[in-house]
């Protein structure tokens, strides 16, 4: 590159410079996201000394009501010899909440296996199904009892919003399931689900991270899962170290970007500049 800078005086006169010649290089390093790549490497850090204190002693999780609650819902489903019903919510397999929900799903089939208690998963979207259907057949596996797994079990109801929604609400009329499961991504149908289960006296325990249904399910339903609880639910039902490493980890780097957004927020109403770059995300 070649580059001439020329001024030009109030008159028109103009002044032109030397030409310099210029070159560019890659850079093997970009400094300016230093603090990027360090907090990077510290919460890796963190996450795998979390995952290996796992191993050798039980870590503290902070007890969780709705997920404690699952064996009471289940148990009184097979004292009472009325079905659990399964419900996910609107979303795609793609969607955190949804894979959250499956993992949920599991942990209830297996116990309803157990129980010998009769399980049903409604679904609106054909992915989610086929997932929910080798999920649960595993489970009735894992649990010893792969005779009392029926294909029924796990089946479409609609792929509309509120035909899915109607039809549930029917369903829980007339065959009046003792326990009602609602884990997944919901949108306006949350509160008719709810409703119509509360209706009927179900123990419902629901769990989602749409933040703009939760206050129904909060109202309507026995114990309610909120956002990252329901992220959680995996790593709390099954105790397994390498995922209540990652969950404590995790929680430790939330609390230190908490900290550090504190320690930004200080030092730019005091303005000191001298540190405040380590804060800037570039």
């Amino acid at each position: 590159y070649y580059v001439q800078v020329i001024s030009i005086s109030p008159s028109g006169e103009s002044f032109p410079s030397a030409v310099a010649s210029a070159e560019a290089y890659e850079n093997f390093f970009n400094t300016t996201k230093t603090n990027n790549f360090a907090l990077s490497i510290i919460f890796s850090f963190i996450i795998l000394i979390s995952i290996f204190l796992a191993k050798k002693r039980e870590l503290f999780i902070r007890r969780i009501a709705g997920l404690e609650a699952l064996d009471e819902a289940l148990g009184r489903a097979t004292e009472m010899g009325k079905p659990v019903l399964f419900m996910h919510g609107l979303a795609s397999m793609g969607t955190i909440s949804t894979i959250a929900a499956v993992n949920v799903l599991s942990r209830v089939a297996h116990r309803t296996a157990e129980f010998n208690t009769e399980l049903r998963v409604a679904n609106r979207d054909p992915v989610v199904m086929a997932v929910s259907q080798e999920v649960v057949k595993e489970s009735y596996l894992n649990a010893g009892r792969p005779d009392a797994y029926s294909e029924d079990s796990v089946f479409m109801v609609a792929t509309e919003q509120f035909s899915y929604a109607a039809a549930l609400d029917g369903m829980m009329v007339r065959d009046r399931p003792a326990t009602n499961i609602m884990m997944g991504y919901f949108y306006a149908e949350s509160l008719l689900l709810a409703e119509t289960g509360a209706s009927i006296g179900a123990i419902q325990i629901a769990g989602t991270d749409a933040y703009t249904q939760l206050p129904f399910f909060i109202t309507t339903c026995d114990y309610t899962l909120m956002g990252e609880e329901l992220y959680a639910a995996s790593a709390y039902l099954s105790r397994e170290p390498k995922l209540l490493g990652s969950l404590k980890g995790q929680d430790i780097g939330k609390a230190v970007l908490l900290i550090v957004m504190i320690l930004g927020t200080l030092l730019a109403t005091l303005e000191i500049q001298t540190l405040t770059h380590i804060f800037t995300a570039y």
